[in-house]
């Protein structure tokens, strides 16, 4: 198995991916020494869930929760979990509503983009709800304040917004839907929420960016989500989910169990999972703290912004985004006749860089992207190492177009071969 495992690709080379490939040895042990132990059954650990509980107080706090709001959340397996029971909470509100009012509970629906993780048409479909989703166009790849209140009606369940799409990085207008979704409440009295998907950005625009509005600053967000194996810097797979409000979950959708020992609640899709994740999250903020995240997701934007000019300055390429606000970078070729992204992507891979190249989503499939997720372990040393091995496959390509009927021939100038 080991020498198998030898086939995989390098983790620290594996740019295409969000999810934490690295962390201290000290947290490599709290991880070892917990990871047998069971996170639902509280009563065996009981220390373990008093942890698991400071750790929402702080993503609650970190959220800029009310100071009156009795604000609540669970730990979940990634943030497709937490995206799902957002949503199922969102769907059981809208439905003891429109039920006290005696009116019809059968065609939910529920708002969000073509920017936004495949979880969110799973959802739709598992639990049997329309999705309207918002195509991209060629000068949009978000959603907007106006294609919402094209869609939006009083079977509208929800809004999602992302905060960091992993398409091209950029943030939904979220505090302009928040806008749109007051003025409906005033206007026609539906009480429509707002989730934000901050599994990406959610530990990252708190410190870089504190008074950007996206969160439980505005009224319309009633939960956010957040995975710790992105930027929470955290081995995968743990997730996170905060409700603005207790009374945001409704009482009928929690269940509890006696058998583990003591009654326990639990709001979940999932019932068993290792404690040793949510752990290895809660010894990252002790260990870093409130300073030691900014430092650190400082550190990690100007590398993303230093990759992003020196691709610039290239001038082989167009840029989506040069990491404005979050640590990401997405370009597309300048001169896509020469060679394609994916020949570009499949070139680097000779050198061991995982970059993903890909189309975007129905109606702006014409569009092909090569991204780089900017992480911790990404330094600016390796950015040039990066960008030098870009331009050297450009030139590889470019001659391989020029001399396809010439025999290969070996060049000095890196690993590439003609």
């Amino acid at each position: 198995m080991h020498d198998e495992l030898c086939l995989d690709g390098n983790p620290t080379l594996n740019l295409s991916s969000f999810v934490t490939t690295w962390m201290e040895p000290e947290a490599d042990r709290i991880i070892q020494e917990n990871i047998g132990k069971n996170l639902i059954d509280h009563f065996q650990y009981p220390q373990t869930q008093v942890i698991q509980d400071r750790i929402i107080n702080m993503l609650g706090r970190l959220y800029n929760a009310p100071d009156d709001a009795d604000f609540t959340g669970t730990g979940c397996v990634g943030s497709s979990e937490a995206i799902m029971l957002a949503l199922l909470a969102h769907k059981w509100t809208w439905k003891n509503s429109l039920e006290a009012e005696k009116k019809a509970v059968d065609k939910p629906n529920i708002i969000f983009g073509a920017d936004a993780h495949v979880c969110w048409n799973k959802f739709a479909k598992y639990f049997d709800v329309e999705p309207r989703i918002i195509p991209m166009e060629s000068d949009r790849f978000t959603i907007s304040r106006d294609t919402v209140e094209e869609l939006i009606d009083e079977n509208t369940i929800c809004v999602g917004t992302i905060l960091g799409t992993t398409f091209t990085g950029e943030i939904d207008p979220i505090q302009e839907i928040n806008e749109l979704l007051v003025s409906i409440k005033e206007t026609k009295g539906w009480d429509i929420p707002i989730h934000v998907d901050a599994a990406s950005g959610g530990f990252v625009i708190p410190f870089v960016s504190p008074d950007f509005k996206w969160d439980f600053r505005l009224s319309s967000v009633k939960s956010i989500n957040v995975s710790s194996h992105k930027y929470g810097l955290v081995y995968p797979s743990m997730g996170w989910l905060i409700f603005r409000e207790k009374s945001d979950v409704p009482e009928d959708l929690i269940f509890y169990v006696n058998y583990l020992g003591d009654e326990t609640p639990t709001y979940s899709l999932n019932f068993s999972s290792s404690s040793s994740l949510m752990l290895a999250q809660y010894y990252n903020f002790l260990r870093f703290g409130k300073e030691g995240y900014k430092q650190i997701m400082t550190g990690i934007m100007e590398n993303a912004r230093y990759l992003a000019k020196l691709l610039e300055n290239s001038g082989k390429f167009d840029m989506l985004n040069s990491a404005e606000f979050f640590p990401v970078v997405t370009v597309k070729l300048k001169q896509p006749e020469k060679y394609t992204i994916f020949e570009l992507s499949h070139k680097l891979r000779e050198r061991g860089w995982i970059l993903p190249a890909y189309t975007l989503p129905k109606n702006t499939e014409y569009i092909a992207l090569m991204r780089v997720v900017v992480k911790e372990n990404f330094s600016q040393e390796m950015a040039d190492v990066l960008f030098d091995d870009i331009m050297k496959a450009c030139e590889v390509l470019e001659g391989n177009k020029k001399e396809k009927h010439k025999p290969e021939r070996s060049t000095d100038e890196g690993h590439f071969v003609t």
